[in-house]
């Protein structure tokens, strides 16, 4: 290997965190319930953006500490309870939703994202839509 190369690869592992660019970022939710008569369309806060990932072609020549596919995730949530309007009494009303209140690149995790793919859900309003702003 070439200094030159060995020297872009070392910048690019020791400043790679830098490019990143993951923040909260406002998001709508559609929230409806069968049951309810309207759809909540509730703002909050999300973590999106770009995070520098490094492609594991070279995964013979790195350390495994050196190859990493980070996500923009959370660093630190707290969960919201919004109250579905126009619900009859013998149901539950509520739903919570988490809001991000500051953002990291770095492993996904399983306990509150869907690491694989985008779920299929439709975010929209099927009903009369109710705007939630907490």
């Amino acid at each position: 290997m070439s200094p030159f190369f060995v020297m872009f690869l070392l910048l690019g592992l020791i400043f790679g965190q830098t490019a990143s660019l993951c923040a909260p970022s406002e998001y709508t939710i559609h929230v409806e319930k069968r049951e309810c008569a309207y759809c909540l369309a509730i703002n909050t806060t999300i973590c999106a953006g770009f995070c520098m990932t490094r492609d594991s072609n070279g995964k013979k020549l790195l350390l495994k500490s050196a190859l990493s596919q980070n996500v923009c995730t959370y660093k630190e949530m707290l969960y919201r309870t919004a109250l579905i309007p126009g619900c009859p009494h013998h149901t539950i009303p509520y739903y919570s939703y988490p809001v991000a209140v500051s953002c990291k690149c770095g492993k996904c995790n399983t306990d509150y994202s869907d690491c694989v793919r985008e779920r299929l859900r439709t975010n929209y309003c099927t009903k009369p839509q109710k705007l939630c702003n907490l």
